[in-house]
């Protein structure tokens, strides 16, 4: 007697990424898995699909994203995600929970039941990154521990704090303890370590690292016995400085992940597939990138019934017309095709407020010599240069336009404290005017920059009264704002209509910036005030030094 399953699709080209090459063979389904990947099976199938002529590849994973640097909800963020063929990702949430907590994790879970794509949640293991800044909440282990109860919930995400580590600290001990206890695992943060601090974070159960900027920095990470996440986001560009430490003898230990990309550049650009994409052109054998993209994300996170097209795993694959090109024709998701459409809204959030006090008088910066550590940006990445320039000095500095040198400013938010940093920066190209944001990695507060303190505060005060979002000002008036009403991160609107108000607020920065910059400006300024990462950061505290791991001064007093 035959057997019978749902589906079976004939005709293509199915990736085996145990072998890592392309066979002209069948898949045969039932209740969402493969039943065989075999040609000629003596089965009867209800449902036969012919896809000659096109490619079948497992569906892809991003091994390791910040939904909420999207900017939309994840009910929308799924939306697009399955269209470009990524079917799983493993988030970390820490951004909405370092403003709201459990309550931001825990809505993101709750939003995300909404769509077919599997988001793996990664518990924050850094709420705060640090023990000075200055966010909404802090987590502790024993207030993560319940949250593993839920099915989404997959091990914790990337240890950040490389003291706490080095010096054994009790509570992110813990965290780590409880990811494993829960057979699950613990993402790495290795930004700037070399290869004895390495072994530190691996002997303390950190397996994975996204940080990698160079090959050999990847390499030593792999020597190390990591897993390395090849990272290409909106301003996080590394794929092309990092795919060269990958050979057919180490690809095991290599995936990909995205870490922050807004929701512009996924409809835009795509998501994994981009790094697929870029790099089979720039040299990666096709069958070798496709694997990246499933099978190895998979087991870096221990996720077993997925990343092939084999007997017994789950029908999440990706049919392309193009394999070069990353071509996608549709996506199965769980034994079904994904739909074009999906009717859902994101769920509100009201759990938190924009809450501060600032004034012009909290935006001055007297300077005696004119002599000061400015931080440089280094376009389409996150790290910064030091740079020491010299101005002209008086009771309050506000910008220098003809040598891009201008104030910089980070306003505490979430309690009111009153606590605001003043800085300097080099690299945004404003002639007028001024731009400020809720989003201001990992604390998000308010971040601003301007050529002027009215300009500043304008910005500042119009984000404040739609309870977060990104305003851009002239010398005069608002003229662009996209309300961010989910924790001052997230757009409550339809993917659509984010990124449509995403394009109006580059459209107003082009307005005041001069020559236009080859780099997403807000996500930039989003990353200048993190302090775990190099090397000159601005927070609510006032300039950090990463090298030094202190706050330092803005003015060089000689």
């Amino acid at each position: 007697m035959l057997k019978t399953v749902d589906m079976v699709i004939t005709g293509a080209q199915v990736l085996n990424v145990f072998t890592r090459e392309f066979d002209a063979t069948s898949l045969w389904i039932k209740d969402g898995h493969i039943v065989s990947n075999l040609k000629d099976e003596p089965y009867q199938a209800r449902e036969t699909v012919d896809a000659s002529d096109q490619w079948i590849v497992p569906g892809m994973i991003d091994a390791h994203v910040h939904m909420e640097s999207s900017m939309v909800a994840p009910s929308e963020l799924g939306k697009v995600l399955l269209k470009h063929g990524v079917t799983a990702i493993a988030t970390d949430p820490h951004e909405l929970a370092n403003v709201a907590g459990v309550a931001g994790i825990q809505y993101l879970i709750d939003d995300a039941r909404q769509t077919p794509l599997d988001v793996f949640f990664m518990l924050p293991s850094s709420v705060p990154c640090v023990p000075f800044d200055d966010n909404g909440a802090t987590l502790h282990a024993a207030d993560l521990r319940p949250l593993y109860a839920q099915p989404e919930v997959h091990g914790l995400a990337e240890v950040m704090d490389y003291g706490a580590v080095e010096r054994g600290d009790e509570d992110i001990t813990a965290k780590i303890r409880d990811a494993y206890a829960h057979g699950y695992h613990a993402d790495g943060h290795a930004a700037g370590l070399n290869s004895h601090q390495l072994n530190v974070m691996v002997n303390a159960g950190l397996d994975t690292d996204h940080e990698c900027t160079t090959v050999t920095e990847a390499l030593d990470r792999v020597k190390a016995g990591m897993t390395v996440f090849l990272r290409e986001g909106t301003v996080e560009r590394d794929v092309l400085a990092t795919m060269g430490a990958v050979t057919e003898a180490n690809a095991s230990r290599f995936a990909f992940c995205t870490d922050d990309k807004t929701i512009s550049d996924l409809m835009t650009e795509g998501s994994i597939d981009y790094n697929v994409r870029l790099a089979i052109q720039n040299g990666m054998r096709p069958a070798l990138a496709y694997t990246l993209a499933s099978l190895n994300a998979a087991h870096a996170h221990r996720l077993t019934d997925r990343g092939s097209l084999t007997a017994g795993k789950l029908a999440d694959l990706v049919v392309l017309d193009d394999p070069r090109q990353v071509t996608v024709a549709k996506t199965m998701k769980n034994g079904r095709w994904v739909p074009a459409d999906q009717p859902t809204k994101p769920l509100a959030f009201t759990a938190t407020r924009v809450r501060q006090h600032a004034t012009l008088d909290d935006l001055k910066l007297p300077l005696t010599n004119g002599k000061v550590n400015v931080i440089g940006v280094q376009p389409n990445h996150i790290e910064t240069d030091h740079l020491v320039k010299t101005v002209t000095p008086g009771v309050n500095f506000e910008a220098d336009v003809d040598q891009d040198v201008l104030k910089m400013v980070v306003i505490e938010r979430h309690k009111n404290t009153g606590k605001v940093g003043v800085g300097l920066v080099h690299g945004f190209q404003l002639k007028h005017g001024a731009v400020a944001g809720t989003i201001a990695h990992d604390a998000h507060n308010i971040v601003a920059v301007g050529t002027s303190d009215l300009a500043i505060l304008r910005a500042v005060e119009q984000i404040t009264r739609t309870n977060g979002g990104i305003a851009v000002s002239d010398d005069q008036q608002i003229i662009a704002n996209m309300p961010l009403a989910v924790g001052g991160l997230l757009s409550a609107e339809t993917y659509t209509r984010a990124a449509e108000q995403l394009a109006t607020i580059k459209a107003a920065y082009n307005q005041i910036c001069e020559p236009p910059i080859k780099f997403d400006p807000f996500i930039t300024l989003s990353f200048l005030t993190l302090p775990v990462i190099p090397t000159l950061k601005l927070t609510a505290r006032g300039l950090f030094d990463y090298d030094s791991f202190d706050f330092m001064p803005v003015e060089i007093q000689d």
